[in-house]
C-alpha cells in the first residue's frame, strides 16, 4: 500500500512495551517485586544499557548472566536462575492484569484487512505476554530480540525482521515509543518509523526529529496509515 509520505509500505511492525500498553502500568503492578530486589534491579539496569550498546552475540543470555554475575559476585548460573525468577518468570503474572492501549487489536484487525504484514519485535520475550491481548493470530512474525542476540537499537533485528517477513527494511513502518532505541534502530535498518507520543509531547502534539509519522492514539494511527 502506498502510504502519503512513506511511498509503498507492505508491513507494520511494532515494539510492545510501553507501545501496545501504558509501560507506567506494568511499574506500578510490579512495584513489590522491585522493592523486593532493589539492588539486583540496580545491577540489571546497567547490564541492560552495557548490552544495548554492544553487538550481536551468538548467545545473549548466556552474556547477560555472566555480567550479572560480575555484579552479584556469584556464579553466571546462579545468576541466569535468578535473572529467570524476579525478571521474566517473575514479572509474568503481573501482565495478566495490564490493558493495552485503546483500539490496538482493532488496529491489528485493520491492518491485516488491508493487506499488510505484522509483526511484533521486542526487546523482552514476547511470550512473557502471554496471549499479547489478543493480537499474536494477526501477526505473520513474533520476534525477541535477546533470542536474535542484539537488543535495539541495532539494526540487526530490524533487518531480520523485514527478512522474516519476506520484504524490504525500506518497505517496513515500525512503530515504538522509544526515540533512543525503537525510532533510532528502525531507521538505522532502512524502515520508516512511527512514533507514539505520550506525557508533555502528546499534550503539546510535541513532533520527533526523526520519526516519519507522530501519532498519540492508535485511532489517529489507522487514519494515517489507512487514508
Amino acid at each position: 500500500m502506498n502510504v502519503k509520505g512513506l511511498g509503498e509500505i507492505k508491513a507494520v511492525a511494532f515494539d510492545i512495551d510501553g507501545t501496545l500498553y501504558p509501560q507506567w502500568k506494568i511499574h506500578l503492578s510490579a512495584v513489590f517485586n522491585y522493592a523486593c530486589h532493589i539492588i539486583f534491579y540496580l545491577y540489571y539496569g546497567l547490564v541492560r544499557n552495557e548490552m544495548h550498546r554492544m553487538e550481536r552475540v551468538e548467545n545473549f543470555r548466556v552474556v547477560q548472566a555472566e555480567k550479572m554475575a560480575a555484579f552479584m559476585r556469584c556464579s553466571a548460573r546462579e545468576a541466569e536462575s535468578k535473572l529467570n525468577a524476579v525478571v521474566y518468570d517473575g514479572l509474568k503474572k503481573n501482565f495478566e492484569k495490564i490493558p493495552c492501549y485503546k483500539d490496538v487489536p482493532e488496529t491489528f484487525m485493520k491492518f491485516r484487512e488491508a493487506g499488510f504484514k505484522l509483526a511484533l519485535l521486542s526487546d523482552f520475550p514476547p511470550e512473557q505476554k502471554g496471549e499479547i491481548w489478543g493480537i499474536k493470530p494477526y501477526c505473520d512474525v513474533i520476534l525477541g530480540t535477546e533470542f536474535l542476540g542484539a537488543l535495539k537499537p541495532d539494526p540487526y533485528p530490524f533487518l531480520e525482521t523485514a527478512k522474516r517477513l519476506g520484504v524490504k527494511p525500506e518497505e517496513v513502518l515500525y512503530v515504538g515509543n522509544s526515540i533512543k532505541y525503537d525510532v533510532t534502530g528502525s531507521r538505522r535498518a532502512g524502515m520508516k518509523s512511527a512514533y507514539l507520543l505520550t506525557g508533555w509531547r502528546k499534550l503539546f502534539r510535541s513532533r520527533v526529529k526523526g520519526a516519519d509519522i507522530c501519532f498519540s492514539s492508535y485511532r489517529q494511527l489507522q487514519n494515517i496509515v489507512l487514508q
